[in-house]
């Protein structure tokens, strides 16, 4: 929306500059617009984290990715800490393979926000990681859960897997024997501050569990005179709908700005071509022809006759 109200101001400044014939500072704007929008529409990477939880034993192999739509944006992982902001992998902490960013050993103080940033500055969602040096840990999602899916939360030890109670937001929920609880079809009425606790063991930090609720999509749409049906995509994937709209966007803009340049040269064409007024010849019509030419006969006959 942001977009097309651009566009939308963009075409009055075209309007009255192409009024006032100052056809060089319209294109200027132009190019400029058409300039910020590319640059805008950037590909967009998802940040993934093995083992998948927000929460870590300290010593573990860990091992991070930028997951990218086009490995010319140069995405690299940075991070947060209680001692740093916003530094690279491969610098003071982690070693950098490719798009992988791997910690061989994990410790308290790696503890912080990740996430994956391009060189034009654009970033990934971010995941918060907490690495405990106690001997129980609550295993749950590190990225939002979408509404109506299945999740399932482990309270681990590292040795083996014990009977434990969960709790939400300060409440016990229930005891598993086996360590571990799935939320079947989570609602917004789920999310919170989830820990677990195992008996002689510990009690594991509490980590928060966000739901975000699913795209609602219309059925698919029956053309008429054809029997193709033209399915919209599946709510699924809104990371698809986003990189389908940018590519959209990059393919539409050259065109909507080269569309504007034309109309904009034809218009100062038209201006330059029109003559002043005082230039300006008119042709006489067939009446006024038809007058002169009677009027030249009458001179011719008076003339004449006076010579006689």
């Amino acid at each position: 929306m942001l977009l097309f109200t651009a566009l939308t101001e963009q075409l009055k400044v075209f309007d009255v500059t192409s009024a006032r014939g100052t056809m060089r500072q319209t294109s200027l704007h132009l190019l400029l617009l058409l300039s910020s929008l590319l640059c805008c529409t950037t590909n967009q990477a998802s940040l993934t984290v093995s083992p998948s939880s927000s929460q870590m034993f300290e010593g573990q192999f860990v091992s991070l990715s930028c997951e990218e739509d086009d490995s010319s944006a140069g995405w690299t992982l940075r991070r947060n800490t209680s001692r740093e902001t916003s530094v690279e992998c491969g610098t003071d902490w982690g070693k950098s393979a490719g798009s992988f960013c791997n910690i061989t050993d994990i410790v308290p103080m790696d503890s912080g926000v990740y996430w994956c940033e391009s060189r034009e500055g654009a970033t990934s969602s971010s995941i918060k990681i907490t690495v405990i040096g106690g001997s129980v840990i609550l295993q749950s999602p590190v990225l939002p859960v979408m509404e109506g899916d299945n999740v399932t939360l482990h309270c681990k030890t590292k040795t083996s897997n014990l009977p434990a109670d969960f709790h939400k937001d300060g409440s016990l929920i229930r005891t598993e024997p086996t360590g571990h609880m799935t939320i079947h079809h989570v609602s917004k009425s789920d999310e919170g501050l989830y820990k677990c606790n195992i008996s002689s063991h510990g009690e594991s930090p509490s980590s928060w569990i966000t739901v975000t609720g699913k795209p609602t999509t219309s059925p698919p749409v029956s053309v008429a005179t054809s029997p193709i049906n033209v399915a919209l995509p599946p709510a699924s994937a809104p990371l698809q709908l986003v990189v389908r709209l940018v590519c959209h966007l990059v393919v539409f803009c050259p065109y909507f700005i080269s569309t504007l340049l034309m109309v904009s040269l034809y218009r100062h064409r038209s201006t330059g071509n029109n003559l002043p007024v005082s230039m300006v010849m008119t042709t006489p019509t067939q009446a006024e022809q038809g007058f002169n030419d009677d009027y030249d006969d009458v001179i011719t006959s008076v003339t004449t006759e006076h010579h006689f």
